[in-house]
């Protein structure tokens, strides 16, 4: 009897360190991205831009998505039972930031394919108005697959109040219609998004090969939109955490593959800005400013 209980303790305490390891980097990640999205409110000049305005809402639903994934974390591991209601909307909203990311991307390439092959137009195309149509379009788009999903536990699946063991899509959604459904909107979103980038890179590298095109924009807008290929690869990465079983590591692969891709995804292209790099070091230094003294001489 004293064996076991000590063997309880023990793993307990393994448990709690595994935790609290696991979201050190979270909280770390979580104030990144709250910086980077906290200058670009702060500043007029990204909010009168399609191309800032794009980039501060994928922060902000990238922060959301850690934010989700990380309150699923926690219940997962102290084994928190839940009203089955409140775990559907916690996961579906979970799918919906998912899917945000590459949409998101997909959105960010198509204005800058307007910003070089068309730029005499893209002040007319891309404006902020219509950045918030094309924000409201992604968020209907990205639900769909959720509000599917709502229906069928509705009206097929909702045969008990409470989550069998923790809070997690596979222990809610459990028909094989649901499963089914949900793997055919993720192909055919990441299909869709794939095309649109690929496409996109195409077009630009091509109009930067012609003779009209403004050469140093036209390649920076180029490497833009490899990035953004780069970034929906991160994205893939995420989607591969629900596939993998491993208790033992499952701390480590759940800040490799959904905290970091979130994370440095938004970061690597915020960096490349100089005028955004500027303005998230002050902020991420709390303004602090190293000034050169000039001292008399003895």
């Amino acid at each position: 009897m004293n064996d076991t209980s000590e063997v309880t303790q023990v793993l307990q305490q393994y448990q709690v360190s595994v935790t609290v390891l696991t979201m050190l980097p979270c909280v770390l990640f979580l104030y990144v991205n709250g910086v980077m999205l906290f200058a670009v409110l702060r500043k007029p000049v990204f909010q009168e831009s399609s191309r800032y305005i794009l980039f501060g809402h994928l922060l902000l639903t990238e922060s959301l998505q850690l934010l989700v994934s990380v309150l699923l974390f926690i219940m997962a591991v102290a084994a928190v039972r839940m009203v089955s209601y409140a775990c559907v909307l916690l996961t579906l909203f979970a799918t919906i930031t998912v899917k945000m990311s590459p949409l998101n991307l997909a959105v960010m390439s198509l204005e800058r394919y307007v910003a070089i092959c068309f730029p005499l137009r893209h002040a007319d195309i891309a404006t902020t108005v219509r950045t918030g149509v094309a924000i409201a379009v992604m968020w209907t788009a990205a639900s769909l697959d959720a509000f599917t999903q709502l229906f069928i536990f509705v009206r097929l699946e909702n045969t008990s109040s409470t989550v069998p063991r923790y809070c997690s899509r596979q222990n809610v959604f459990r028909l094989q219609i649901s499963i089914t459904l949900y793997k055919v909107f993720n192909i055919v979103y990441f299909v869709i998004v794939s095309i649109i980038i690929i496409y996109t890179y195409i077009a630009i590298m091509i109009t930067v090969k012609s003779a009209s095109a403004n050469v140093r924009e036209g390649s920076k807008a180029h490497r833009t939109v490899l990035l953004h290929l780069f970034q929906l690869g991160l994205c893939l990465v995420s989607t591969m955490f629900s596939m993998i079983k491993s208790g033992q590591l499952v701390g480590v692969l759940f800040v490799l593959l959904i905290i970091l891709p979130k994370c440095l995804s938004p970061l690597i292209y915020g960096l490349r800005d100089q005028i955004f790099r500027h303005v998230f070091i002050y902020y991420f230094t709390f303004g602090f400013k190293i000034t050169n003294k000039t001292f008399p001489k003895s």
